[in-house]
This record gives structure tokens, C-alpha cells and sequence, in this order.
């Protein structure tokens, strides 16, 4: 009894005690709901004020702020205030009672309120922190990896210590959102063996991790635009992991992840449907400016045009409130819509005008750039923008900014070429890569065209730039040992001066590097020669070799990149067959995981190589994948679109012909009269000269048909009929050539459907096409896949198929009139089998 009373007034002093200990001041900063309560509370109890009072009010405030809307947050009002002084100037003093977390979510704390870098507070956070380096807990290594991010030190020695322990301990994190900031705080130090760990790491990590945390997945992805490196399983992953997360995405983050996405080169329909459907359910929302800029750059290049129209409407409205990064961003957005109303246009360009001076060099580039692309005729602007550019570029030192500023420049008309301008030029091309030497061979051009005295002779100086050009990328390509710098400096890579001077060089060099090509690359190796049309067995043979021995590593999507080249450029390497069915076993348990596009864009590859899975072609010509088509081309730009659409009726067209016993239909008859509608059937002056040829050979101008359309819509230049006796056979009427109000010349196109007539017995329907350089790869001539596929198709139909190749036709052999018709006869009463 008496043990049990004691122990009762013992446990009431206890908690007398532990009430009386309670840090009363403490609890009154935790009871404020706003900055103004804290700063109240901080002005009267200045004296009192320790450590964990001024890490808890400095905490608070941050809290205050990121609980806002982007557009109520009141930055300078607490910078302003006499008690953030305080505060900021208690905490330098007491930095060193600060417990190791305590000091980094200080730093990440004063960071978020906007506390300039250079700040006395900032740096001494900065510092502490690094004294304490070892002995962090990882979770606070990470949040200190963001902070000296937010500093741009991402380059730093203490970034890279921070890369040396994450190497040692990498093992030690269990947390996604520990490992994900890490990552992409490092990712410029990274070794590619530390980048393969990380990766691995955070494919792990992903899985354990509440699938609701998207910041995780985003993360990932951005460390691999970062490190420019494709991880398609992992990107996958992270896809899934976005795709769930849609409902709970603003604009903001949607236009995030699509621009990484876009920079990655990875297009996944599943998300860019469901964030188009969000991004719709956002619009009544998204009034004020930062939030509506953020959904008209996301929503604007997907939406349709009723969409864009009241898109931009609103953005007329708002126009006035924008400051100068938001005004930028609807420039850019408007560029990327092919944005045609005026008036927004001339709106955009006065705000922007307006605030001229407050952009950076790569900002006046882009802007002038958006406004040439706009057609904006506001003469005003584009001077202050060409001073402005020219300043920017004759003081840069960096050579990509002064490749970038000079490229912009020559997009603006000019009959005189500054002599400052051509100095930097000349000074910076030593220090450039191939992709900048490329563009300034496309500037150069430019220059001479526009430049008055071109007319007589090119300047000497235009001839010297271009010599120190020749020379600066000649010695560059073959400086390079490693084949993956090659690919990265030439994979985007065109023009007259690329073709001419570094298209042959750049294949030998891969050539040179053949041992390098593995199934790590062999895609890029595919994307380069399929781009630009080069034929080198050499380097195909490479790329089957490689796909056979390692099919099994290269992820299902890639094979449609691996096989494309030998489908567009009509070539069957040693093992083709060999190749070609482990390509096809290897992505067909996958086909429902492709994005709709890009089963198609396949399809039509192995279809001009004369290959159709049949489980493939079920799985395209079935109703509910092709409305998933459907809802998927309406999120992407028009030409893809287009494209896509022409691929579906050529993939229908190939299948009804080669494959009957599918039984696909043929459902593409209105969409190809529409097209035809719309095609440009102008003739070229050898098709012209060939048509009145034909007339003299075969005895009559109405003894070939001219522009004929054939079933499934193919169009053939000239179509003509031998009888048994190798006579050629008269039509009804003659072909006739139309002359437009431009002054082309046009076929009067025949429909094979209404004018094609019953062979005689015994008789040959005979198409004759004349094939231009587009027909044939850009270094030889060997026949293109599509070219090869089109003769397929019209056999089939029952024409016997006659060509006349470009460098045949226009050879020093056929010079005279006479030549060419003994040509035309040879190809018509000889070369027929």
C-alpha cells in the first residue's frame, strides 16, 4: 500500500518536472501559422533565442512558402524583414551546435528562400558541412548533394568527394528518394562503371518504393538525359511508374518528364495519351501565369486545333502578366505549335522586346530564332536583336555559344558580313567538335549566297574559312579512337558540305573502329547508316554478326533501328535469313508491349524486306489496336503523323498483295484518293523528254498511257501494252499534259480502275519508271528497299516492271537524241524476258 502511494508521488514529479522542462518558446514558433507570427515571436525573444529555435523558425518560414501556390509565395517580404536578419545572423553564430542533419536542412532551408549563394550564412553552411563530409548519414549526403547542386557545383571538389563516398556505400542506401537526388546531383563525375551501379541500384530500388512517389522514377530518368545514356528496361520501369501517376501530375511535372522524354528520343504512347487527357482536365484550373505557361507548353504542340485556338486566346489575355521567362517559354511553345495568329505573335514580340535586357545570350538566340520561324514583321526587334547577338557573340569565349550566336545570326538577312563576326569564327574553330563544324559550313554557305559579289567570284576570305573547315574536321575525325565519340559527334550530322566532305571519311573511320561495334552500340551504328542513306557491307555485316551473337542483350524495341538499314538500303548480309528470324523471335513475345507507331514502322521495314510475321500483321490489322493508334497520333506532331498514317496504308497495301491468305482488307481506298487530291503530280523536264521519246519509239505519242494510277494506288510514269508480237498496242486516247497557273507541268493522271482494259491473248502490260537519285543509296548504285518493293508489288498486279536508272539516262553514253532511243528500244523489245 505504502510502496504503492510512493511510487504515485514519484510518477507525479516526474511529470511535474517534464512539464516544466517543455522549451515554452519552441512550442510558440511551432503554434505560428505564418511568417509574420514567427518574426513577432523571434523580435521579442531575441536574447532567448538558441539553436534549435533559430533551425526551427528559419524551417518554418521555408514551410510557409512551399505550402503556397507559386504565385502567393512572398519571398521578398521575408528577405526584407529586419527578423530574417536576425535570425540569419543568430544562425552563423550557432552553426557549430548544430547537429550534422540540423546544418544541411539549414543550408537546403535558406537555399529555398532564395538567400544569394554568395551569402556570409550560405557559405558558412557550406562549409561546416564539409568539415562533417565523412560521417554523414546518407540520407544527408543527399540532401547536401542537392543543396551544392542548387549552387552549380555540380563540378566541384566536394561534389566529387560526395562521389567517392556514394561509390564506398552505395550498398548502405535502401531509400529511392535517398539514392534518385544523389544521382542526379553526381551524375557529371560518374564513371560509366559507377553509372551501370547506380542504375542497377535504382532498378532495385524502384520496386520496393510506394509506386505514389513519381519524384522517384523522374529522377531516374533525368540522370539518364543527363548521362545521355538509353536504359530502355529501367526507362520502362520508370514509365509505368509515371503512367500511374498521371492524376496526380501537374502541368509542371508533365512537361518535365515529356522533355525528357523528347531528349531521350523515347516516345511512349500509354503516356502521352493519359497525359493528355490530365493535361485537358488542368485547363479551367491553370488561369493564372505561371501555372497556364506550364500547360500551354505541355498541351499546345499535342492538342488539337480547337484546343490550340482557345490555348491561344487565353494566352492573349494573359499576355500582359507575364514576366520575361514565361513570355520566352510561349514563344517556344507557340514556335512548336506552327503558331500562325498574328496578333498573339506581334503581342509576344513587344513583351519580349520589352525585356530584352534581362536575357542571356542563349535567350536572345532562342527568341530570335522563334520570331523568324513565326514570321513576326516586326523590323524594330530583329535590329536590337541582331546588335544584341553580334555583342554576345564577339565576347564569348566558349566555342558552342559562339557556333550557336553565329548560326542564329545568319538566319537574319544581311547583305555585309561583319569582319568582327567572320574573326571569332576563325578564332573559336579549332576548339570545335564535327556537329559545330557543320554548322558553320551551313553558315558559310549562307553567307556566300547572300554576299553581292558572290555574282562574280567567292570572296577570299569565304574560301579560306572554308579551307581552315576541310582541315579542322578532316584532323578531328581522325584524331578519334573510340567509336561511340564518332556516333555521338556524327549522328546528327547533314548538308551539301557534310555529304561532300565527311560522309566518306566518317564511314571509314567506323570501319577503322569495326572491332569496337558491339551490341552496346550496334543500334547507333544502324540509326547513322540508315540516316543518311550510305550503303558499306562492311559495316552492315558487322551489325548482323553482332545482333545474331547477342540478341538475346539488345532490348525488343531496338531491333526495329538494327533492321532497318538492311530494309531501306536492300541488303541481305551472308547469314540474312538467320538475322532476320532472330530479330522476329526475339521481339514477337513483346509485340502488345510496342508503342502502336512503332509496331507499324517495323511492320512496313520487315514488309520492304519481304518479311511479314503473321502475328505481327494480326496484331496491327485488328480494330481495337488501330483506334489505340488513333488516340496515339493525335498527341503527336503533324508530319510524324502523317508519316505514320502514309506507313499503315503502304504496310495494308503490301500485306493485300503479298499476303492474300491473311485476309487483311484493303481499307485505305478513300484515304489514298484524298492524297492524291493533294499530291504535287508535276513532271520533271526528263519525264517530259522520255514521254515524247516513248511517242517516237513506239510509233505513236498514244501508245504509252502517262501518270497511271494502278490498282492500290501506285503511280507508274509511263504504262504501255505489247501484243504478242512485241507490238506496241494504241489506247483510246492519248495521255495529255496540263500546264498550271505556276507554269508546271502536270500529267493528267489515269486511274487504272477506269481505264484499265482486258489484255489481249498473248499480250504484256509494261510499266516503265524513271528512277532519280532518291531511288538509290547516296554512295552507289544499288537499288533502295522501296524501290525494290514497288517493282514486287507491281508484278504482282501483272505489269512487267522496266527502270531507267538517273546516272543511265543522264551518262555521256546517251548524248544525242538518237542514243536515247535506241536506249528506250533496247529497254522495251530486249530487256523484256
Amino acid at each position: 500500500m505504502f510502496r504503492l502511494r510512493s511510487l504515485r508521488v514519484c510518477s507525479q514529479r516526474l511529470f511535474h518536472s517534464r512539464v516544466v522542462s517543455r522549451d515554452q518558446l519552441l512550442d510558440q514558433l511551432r503554434a505560428c501559422s505564418a511568417e509574420d507570427q514567427v518574426f513577432d515571436v523571434v523580435g521579442r525573444n531575441k536574447a532567448k533565442l538558441s539553436v534549435n529555435h533559430v533551425s526551427c523558425a528559419i524551417g518554418l518560414l521555408w514551410q510557409f512558402q512551399r505550402d503556397r501556390p507559386q504565385m502567393l509565395r512572398t519571398f521578398e517580404f521575408v528577405q526584407n524583414h529586419p527578423q530574417f536578419l536576425t535570425l540569419r545572423v543568430l544562425a552563423e553564430n550557432k552553426i557549430s551546435l548544430l547537429d550534422d542533419s540540423s546544418v544541411v536542412k539549414m543550408l537546403y532551408d535558406v537555399l529555398r528562400l532564395k538567400v544569394e549563394h554568395h551569402d556570409s550564412l550560405v557559405q558558412h553552411l557550406v562549409t561546416e558541412a564539409w568539415t562533417r563530409l565523412e560521417r554523414f548519414q546518407m540520407k544527408t549526403l543527399s540532401k547536401f548533394a542537392v543543396c551544392l547542386s542548387d549552387q552549380f557545383l555540380q563540378h566541384s571538389p566536394l561534389m566529387g568527394q560526395i562521389t567517392q563516398i556514394v561509390s564506398q556505400r552505395l550498398d548502405s542506401i535502401q531509400d529511392a528518394r535517398v539514392l534518385t537526388p544523389l544521382m542526379i546531383s553526381i551524375f557529371a563525375l560518374v564513371s560509366p562503371q559507377l553509372r551501370d551501379a547506380l542504375l542497377t541500384k535504382a532498378d532495385t530500388l524502384l520496386d520496393k518504393m510506394d509506386p505514389f512517389q513519381f519524384n522517384n522514377p523522374r529522377r531516374v530518368v533525368q540522370f539518364l538525359r543527363n548521362v545521355k545514356y538509353i536504359h530502355l528496361p529501367l526507362l520502362e520501369k520508370c514509365n509505368q511508374l509515371l503512367v500511374q501517376n498521371v492524376a496526380h501530375l501537374d502541368a509542371e511535372h508533365i512537361g518535365i518528364t515529356l522533355g525528357l522524354y523528347q531528349s531521350l528520343q523515347y516516345n511512349n504512347s500509354d503516356f502521352r495519351v493519359a497525359a493528355r487527357q490530365r493535361l485537358m482536365e488542368l485547363v479551367d484550373t491553370s488561369t493564372d501565369p505561371a501555372t497556364f505557361t506550364k500547360l500551354f507548353a505541355s498541351l499546345g504542340p499535342m492538342a488539337g486545333q480547337g484546343v490550340r485556338e482557345g490555348l491561344e486566346s487565353t494566352a492573349l489575355l494573359l499576355a500582359d502578366e507575364l514576366n520575361p521567362q514565361q513570355a520566352l517559354g510561349v514563344l517556344e511553345s507557340m514556335e512548336e505549335m506552327q503558331c500562325r495568329n498574328l496578333q498573339l505573335i506581334n503581342k509576344m514580340a513587344a513583351i519580349l522586346f520589352k525585356n530584352l535586357e534581362t536575357y542571356r545570350p542563349v535567350e536572345i538566340a532562342r527568341i530570335t530564332q522563334n520570331l523568324i520561324l513565326l514570321h513576326c514583321q516586326n523590323p524594330e526587334i530583329f535590329s536590337r536583336l541582331k546588335a544584341k547577338l553580334m555583342h554576345f557573340q564577339q565576347g564569348s569565349v566558349y566555342p558552342y555559344e559562339v557556333t550557336m550566336l553565329t548560326r542564329v545570326l545568319s538566319m537574319l538577312p544581311s547583305r555585309h558580313l561583319d569582319e568582327g563576326v567572320l574573326s571569332r569564327v576563325e578564332a573559336v574553330l579549332p576548339q570545335c567538335n564535327l556537329n559545330n563544324l557543320n554548322t558553320y559550313a551551313i553558315v558559310v554557305a549562307k553567307w556566300i549566297r547572300n554576299d553581292p559579289s558572290y555574282r562574280h567570284n567567292t570572296p577570299s576570305k569565304y574560301v579560306r574559312l572554308l579551307q581552315t573547315l576541310n582541315r579542322c574536321a578532316r584532323e578531328r575525325l581522325h584524331k578519334l579512337e573510340h567509336v561511340d565519340v564518332v556516333l555521338e559527334e556524327v549522328k546528327y550530322l547533314s548538308g551539301e558540305w557534310f555529304d561532300e566532305m565527311l560522309l566518306e571519311e566518317s564511314m571509314v573511320t567506323l570501319q577503322r573502329l569495326l572491332h569496337q561495334i558491339s551490341w552496346t552500340n550496334v543500334h547507333e551504328v544502324s540509326v547513322y547508316l540508315t540516316r543518311t542513306n550510305y550503303f558499306c557491307a562492311a559495316l552492315l555485316d558487322r551489325i548482323a554478326s553482332v545482333t545474331i551473337e547477342n540478341i538475346d542483350k539488345i532490348h525488343y524495341s531496338s531491333t526495329y533501328a538494327t533492321l532497318l538499314p538492311f530494309a531501306v538500303l536492300n541488303y541481305d548480309p551472308p547469314m540474312a535469313e538467320e538475322f532476320f528470324d532472330a530479330c522476329i523471335r526475339h521481339f514477337t513475345p513483346y509485340i502488345s508491349s510496342f508503342d502502336p507507331h512503332l509496331l507499324v514502322l517495323l511492320a512496313y521495314a520487315l514488309a520492304m524486306a519481304d518479311y511479314f510475321p503473321e502475328e505481327v500483321v494480326r496484331e496491327i490489322f485488328n480494330v481495337d489496336f488501330l483506334a489505340k493508334l488513333d488516340a496515339h497520333l493525335e498527341t503527336l506532331p503533324d508530319a510524324l503523323n502523317m508519316r505514320i498514317r502514309l506507313r499503315l496504308m503502304e504496310l495494308n497495301r503490301a500485306v493485300c498483295l503479298e499476303c492474300p491468305e491473311f485476309q487483311v482488307p484493303w481499307f485505305h481506298e478513300r484515304y489514298c484518293k484524298r492524297l492524291q487530291k493533294r499530291a504535287n503530280s508535276s513532271i520533271s523536264p526528263i519525264q517530259q523528254q522520255i514521254h515524247k521519246m516513248l511517242g517516237d519509239v513506239l510509233g505513236g505519242i498514244n501508245c504509252a498511257k502517262v501518270g497511271v494510277l494502278t490498282p492500290y494506288f501506285y503511280t507508274v510514269d509511263f504504262e504501255l501494252v505489247l501484243d504478242r508480237h512485241l507490238q506496241p498496242v494504241p489506247y483510246s486516247e492519248p495521255s495529255r499534259l496540263q500546264i498550271s497557273e505556276n507554269g508546271n507541268v502536270h500529267w493528267q493522271s489515269v486511274s487504272a480502275e477506269r481505264e484499265r482494259t482486258e489484255l489481249p491473248p498473248g499480250a504484256r502490260r509494261i510499266a516503265l519508271d524513271f528512277l532519280d537519285s532518291k531511288s538509290f543509296c547516296k554512295n552507289s548504285r544499288h537499288l533502295k528497299g522501296d524501290a525494290m518493293m514497288k517493282k514486287r508489288h507491281l508484278e504482282i498486279l501483272g505489269y512487267q516492271v522496266l527502270q531507267i536508272p538517273h546516272f543511265e539516262w543522264n551518262s555521256m553514253e546517251l548524248s544525242t537524241e538518237e542514243a536515247w532511243k535506241e536506249y528506250l528500244r533496247k529497254k522495251i523489245f530486249t530487256e523484256l524476258p
